[in-house]
């Protein structure tokens, strides 16, 4: 079984691919953490991820990269937006995301392009998504929990700014915009606390199998 769950960055995706993936008992996939390891390497070489040239050749990253906790913080999130947004990119991480969906026993992917795109023909297809105000929130108190432990805060009308050019960067791009696919199921998690969204999700990936099944 492939679940595929896109949406916008902070609506909460990530945290529901882990649950369904812990769930169904599926490996699980953050495809967002490569185009952040891309941004990363691009900052290490000293490039530019708005240059194609510098984007692409960071695409051979180590994979050690990836266990770097620095991939999490909002500067490195902002570099993956930008790199995503190079076909030559996209088309760098592609075999690697599709190899990982098709491996024996099903898998969950999360991203902006996974019912679209990686797993189009995926059993079932989930977009994620939520007010950029709620998102903010919410990014905006991780980001204080974090300042707790000596990271700089930083102020929520500044995280609400990056995320919805974020938005219009993914959203914008010809290569593989964010959007829902048309058989996905689209769930929006704005008033939803965690447990709450799990639960709305399960219960709707649930029916869609069943309806699969006849």
């Amino acid at each position: 079984m492939i679940i595929a769950v896109d949406g916008p960055t902070a609506s909460g995706k990530g945290t529901i691919a882990r649950a369904l993936a812990a769930h169904y008992g599926l490996a699980y996939l953050d495809t967002g953490l490569l185009y952040r390891a891309v941004g990363r390497q691009v900052a290490l070489a000293g490039g530019d991820p708005d240059n194609v040239a510098d984007a692409r050749a960071a695409v051979d990253f180590a994979e050690e990269l990836l266990e770097d906790t620095i991939l999490r913080t909002e500067e490195v999130g902002g570099l993956a937006s930008r790199v995503s947004v190079h076909p030559e990119v996209r088309a760098g991480l592609l075999d690697r995301q599709r190899a990982f969906a098709a491996q024996e026993g099903g898998a969950v992917l999360d991203g902006r392009d996974i019912g679209t795109v990686i797993a189009p023909d995926a059993d079932v297809k989930l977009y994620i998504t939520a007010s950029v105000q709620a998102r903010a929130r919410r990014r905006w108190l991780e980001m204080v929990d974090k300042a707790l432990d000596g990271e700089e805060e930083i102020p929520l009308a500044e995280i609400e700014k990056d995320i919805a050019a974020r938005d219009a960067r993914d959203i914008g791009r010809t290569d593989a915009p964010l959007r829902a696919a048309p058989d996905a199921l689209v769930i929006d998690t704005t008033s939803f606390d965690r447990d709450q969204a799990f639960e709305v999700v399960l219960e709707a990936v649930e029916a869609s199998l069943a309806e699969r099944k006849g």
